[in-house]
């Protein structure tokens, strides 16, 4: 396992890994830095499509030169919007959605993901999933509001129908108390 931060976000791909098939649609709710949009290109393939949403133009470039600078940016559609904005963009089903959720690394603090958005990414994320399909979450703590966020999105999977949903949280106990929260959703049925 890798260390650190690095290590939520790790074990948030290898669970997602096991639902995205070559061909297929996924998202990534929060583009940042590329790293995720990039991870889930290569899974889809070719003949794949990855919908990538930040609100920051910085982190829309930086994804923009990862993919292309690793011969991939055709299979990327990026959209300036929120992630709340997913269902406008995004027709399902896809097999899956991962959500960094914080602030961009690097990038000013003052852009955070907010609580209420959130909310209805993850709710537009579950609509979109197909059976099987999964959403991964990467929840960080440590900045204003983000203990808040992470309270509102623990809340909506542990009340998810159990007969609709399998829910995992994954936290790290060896690092310290606002350390990111993992958080798997997979849609029952696949």
């Amino acid at each position: 396992m890798s260390r650190g931060l690095d290590s939520a976000v790790h074990l948030v791909q290898q669970f997602l890994s096991c639902s995205v098939q070559s061909g297929g649609t996924s998202v990534d709710a929060t583009a940042g830095r590329g790293n995720d949009t990039l991870f889930l290109a290569r899974l889809t393939g070719p003949e794949g499509r990855v919908f990538s949403f930040d609100i920051q133009e910085d982190a829309l470039q930086s994804t923009r030169l990862l993919l292309e600078s690793a011969g991939m940016a055709d299979r990327v559609t990026l959209i300036k919007a929120g992630h709340e904005n997913m269902e406008r963009y995004v027709s399902g089903p896809v097999d899956s959605v991962i959500f960094n959720l914080g602030y961009l690394p690097g990038g000013k603090h003052s852009f955070i993901t907010k609580p209420d958005l959130t909310m209805r990414a993850l709710q537009s994320a579950l609509r979109l999933l197909r059976a099987g399909g999964r959403a991964g979450l990467v929840i960080y703590t440590g900045h204003p509001g983000g203990m808040e966020e992470y309270e509102a999105v623990e809340k909506i999977a542990a009340g998810l129908d159990n007969a609709l949903f399998n829910v995992i949280k994954i936290v790290v106990l060896n690092r310290a108390a606002t350390a990111p929260v993992v958080i798997v959703i997979e849609k029952a049925g696949g």
